[in-house]
């Protein structure tokens, strides 16, 4: 089975309002979830946001910090390990890519406002090609959403 690698190209809605409604997609289809951060800190970020990005609900996760990561349905991390055995590895703040063979999905998240990240992007999905994964491209709309153009 192929990897499918997407990328999601921020607009309008940071990160933090975008990755959360995607998180949920992926628990929907039970599907476990690794995100691979950039940093430590923003790491950290991200476990304080996923729990109250919302009043009314907040999305199950954990760190390395948490212990029992092979029980976490969401796995943050800054490191290439993947010790929940999740199908699906998010990929934000220009954070490296381990081998993307074990996964089913691949997501790169990358602010459009930020030129290198763009160009980072860009590098990606080249790899991606010459290694033969499927390949598509959603770019945000002005209301936040997602329009496939690739």
């Amino acid at each position: 089975m192929s990897v499918e690698v997407v990328f999601y190209h921020l607009l309008h809605k940071p990160l933090e309002l975008a990755l959360p409604e995607l998180l949920q997609k992926c628990l929907e289809r039970n599907w476990k979830v690794v995100v691979q951060t950039g940093s430590q800190e923003r790491c950290n970020a991200l476990d304080a946001h996923l729990w109250t990005y919302q009043d009314d609900s907040f999305l199950p996760h954990g760190t390395k910090a948490d212990g029992y990561a092979e029980h976490q349905p969401i796995y943050l991390t800054f490191e290439q390990d993947n010790p929940n055995e999740a199908e699906v590895r998010f990929l934000v703040d220009r954070a490296a890519p381990p081998a993307l063979d074990p996964y089913k999905r691949a997501i790169y998240m990358f602010d459009g406002n930020d030129q290198g990240a763009v160009d980072e992007a860009r590098t990606r999905w080249k790899e991606a090609k010459s290694a033969g994964f499927q390949i598509a491209y959603w770019q945000q709309t002005e209301a936040g959403g997602w329009e496939r153009k690739a």
